[in-house]
């Protein structure tokens, strides 16, 4: 029996413990072996990895984050490192990697099989949504349904007293998160950074809608843009004029029962990702776009900048500009 290995990098998202679980099972259904590697690519160093079975993954489908640990390793940066990551591989037989993970995570993988071919799958899983290549990336269903309900709960308050809200999202320097909850909540400004913007520009509006009887605003700005939620909020209540507040989601946007949709996308991905593997591709990520699924070179993918889909842009243009 060949055997398969996977593991978590980077960031943990909702959907990874459905792929782990399938994982198994996909494995075993194909003729294989299958192992955990715990915390990322240092689980790779340490020599943590352990052979899998049904009865670990059970009960595991309905759980946020995952099972097996994620990590970010520098040690995995160094030749020396990778090589005793290699030599721990070959103690077991293995010789394939499923890699739950983002494009730095995929990076390192390019740079792992360049030099001691193990052969990878890579499976984009961030909630950031911004892997060269795929529309959609593991956990963000999930983490856009946490948004809306927070947006949805925090609408109920901001109309209640009179007030500006402004809700911060994660994605470092990708409006995604921010963009589709704005549209989605019906928010009054949106703010990402892949817009120029100046906020001098909404004060007559907002003005003109408050003196009209406008009870309250609701913000929601992407991380990566140049002001703070704190900055933004102050702009409110010093230049518009109304009671302000600011709120940063933070880490929850990443955790959670993981949704219908990721749970699906998680199956999907790991059976694309493993007949790949199966069928000599030995260096992809497995990526969707335009509803199919397809491999794409990890060099396309990790040595491009992602930018967000033109037709989304399009759709958004409204919330984006006064």
């Amino acid at each position: 029996m060949k055997n398969i290995a996977i593991l978590c990098s980077g960031g943990d998202v909702s959907g990874m413990n459905p792929a782990i679980k399938h994982f198994v099972e996909y494995s075993i259904e194909k003729g294989l072996q299958p192992y955990f590697v715990y915390d990322g690519f240092e689980g790779l160093i340490d020599n943590n990895i352990v052979s899998a079975s049904y009865k670990d993954v059970s009960g595991i489908i309905t759980r946020g984050g995952t099972k097996i640990g994620s990590a970010r390793s520098k040690r995995f940066l160094e030749a020396s490192y990778r090589q005793i990551a290699k030599d721990n591989l070959d103690k077991h037989g293995i010789d394939k990697l499923v890699v739950l993970g983002g494009d730095g995570s995929f990076r390192g993988m390019a740079k792992f099989y360049e030099e001691h071919g193990i052969a990878f799958a890579g499976i984009p899983s961030t909630i950031d949504n911004d892997i060269v290549g795929t529309d959609y990336c593991l956990g963000v269903d999930t983490a856009l349904n946490i948004i809306r309900e927070a947006l949805d709960a925090v609408r109920d308050t901001a109309s209640s007293f009179k007030r500006a809200f402004v809700v911060e999202t994660m994605g470092r320097d990708c409006g995604y998160l921010a963009l589709v909850s704005g549209l989605t909540s019906g928010a009054e400004l949106t703010l990402i950074p892949e817009v120029s913007y100046n906020l001098h520009d909404y004060e007559a509006k907002f003005k003109k809608e408050l003196s009209e009887g406008r009870r309250y605003f609701l913000a929601v700005i992407s991380e990566g843009i140049k002001e703070s939620a704190e900055e933004v909020a102050a702009w409110f209540e010093d230049v518009i004029g109304i009671e302000s507040r600011a709120t940063v989601l933070g880490h929850i946007q990443r955790g959670g029962n993981p949704t219908s949709r990721d749970r699906l996308m998680a199956y999907r991905f790991i059976n694309f990702g493993i007949d790949g593997l199966l069928a000599g591709k030995n260096d992809k990520v497995s990526c969707y776009s335009a509803s199919q699924f397809n491999y794409k070179s990890i060099g396309d993918v990790a040595n491009t900048q992602h930018v967000i889909e033109p037709a989304l842009m399009k759709l958004a243009e409204s919330c984006l500009t006064c």
